[in-house]
This record gives C-alpha cells, structure tokens and sequence, in this order.
C-alpha cells in the first residue's frame, strides 16, 4: 500500500496521469527494475544522484541485490495513485521513501534507492532489519547486530535462529514489529528504545556510527 506524501502539487491534471509526471517516472522506472534493465532505471535518476553515483556503480550494485530489487519495483507497483494531485516526494513499502525532481521539463528520481539496508536512524535500522528478514538475507542481518553479540554469530547460526524450531515464534514477532514499525523512538545518547503492545520493546544502540538491534522483545 503506497502512502502519498502531501508535498508538492502539480499545477496540471494532465501532468498527473500514468503517462506522465511523476507517475509516468515511476512507472517507467519499477517496469526497469522488473526486467532488470538497469541502464534505463539509471536513466530516470537525477542529475545530483548521477553527479553522486556512477552507471558503473549502480548497474553492479542492483545486479548485486536481485531480491533487493525485484521487491522495491513490487512495492512500487503496488497500491493506488491519486489523479487530481501528485506529490513529487511519496512512502512506499517500510517507510521507504522516494523523491523526485523536475529537470529538462520531465521528472527525475532524487531519492538515492540502492540504500536498501539504512542504519542512520533507529526507526530505518528495524525497518532494514525486517527487510532482511523477509527476503532470508541472513548475512545482512548479521550487520545489525551489536559487536559484543556478533563475535559469536555467523550467517549459518542466525538462519538456525530465525528458520529452525522457533520458527513460528520468530515470524510472529516480525510481523508483530512490521505491524508496530512506526511506533516513536526514544533517543538517549547511544542508545534508544521503541515500545509496542502492551508490555514490548525494541532496544537499539549506536555502534561504529550506524544503529543497530540490541533485543526485540
């Protein structure tokens, strides 16, 4: 389900139809992704992104992420867009968010989409960190592990620990933080908590600049 973002309206209906505007953008791009024609995504990106971000670079990294990419153009197809009003800036997925910006009278993407794992904040280290979960990358996972815990994991045990007997349980309590995953972050210093349910909580703490998942429960 695709949430727009009230941010900026197109001044005319006909810029906001599937063909065009930022519609016409997205619908090109997420057809790109699905046919793993990645030259052409790299095509609708913005002039800042490319000035950022080489073809080279970001052909490799989609390569690199096939589930990665095969569920941002699902979730990019999904849901419903509105007709009489656009915003150039929308949320899909987990809280994803994606920009765009006009250049040479058409819409470009801004947002940069090979972050497909961000650990800036607490709130986007759980929603990577579910991410991973549900497309099985168990060696993604292991980044979002505090050092002290890391030393004794590998990607072999942290796939016993999500798909062995407590399968059941694990995949209740992701969908139960899926469910609870914009519920407000406490900050304190390095570490932050995220209360859910009744009596749940979510413990993060801030290592070597990026957030990660101290205990889930």
């Amino acid at each position: 389900m695709r949430a727009l973002v009230i941010a900026l309206c197109l001044l005319a209906t006909t810029a906001c139809t599937r063909g065009t505007g930022p519609n016409g953008t997205l619908d090109r791009y997420g057809k790109a992704l699905k046919s793993h024609d990645f030259n052409s995504a790299y095509d609708l990106m913005s002039s800042s992104f490319r000035g950022k971000v080489s073809r080279e670079d970001y052909v490799r990294t989609m390569r690199d992420n096939p589930r990665e990419v095969t569920e941002t153009a699902q979730r990019l197809n999904d849901g419903k867009r509105g007709t009489m009003e656009v915003s150039a800036e929308f949320e899909y997925g987990l809280g994803d968010q994606m920009r765009l910006v006009q250049e040479g009278g058409g819409w470009r993407i801004a947002s940069n989409p090979l972050a497909f794992y961000e650990q800036s904040t607490p709130q986007a280290a759980l929603r990577s960190f579910i991410r991973a979960f549900r497309l099985e990358r168990w060696d993604v996972m292991l980044t979002f592990v505090p050092n002290s815990y890391r030393e004794k994991m590998d990607a072999a045990k942290m796939k016993a620990q999500f798909t062995g007997p407590s399968r059941e349980n694990m995949e209740l309590l992701m969908n139960a933080l899926e469910a609870n995953v914009d519920e407000p972050v406490q900050i304190h210093g390095n570490e932050a908590n995220m209360r859910y349910g009744d009596r749940f909580e979510v413990k993060f703490v801030k290592e070597d600049g990026v957030w990660k998942l101290k205990d889930l429960d």
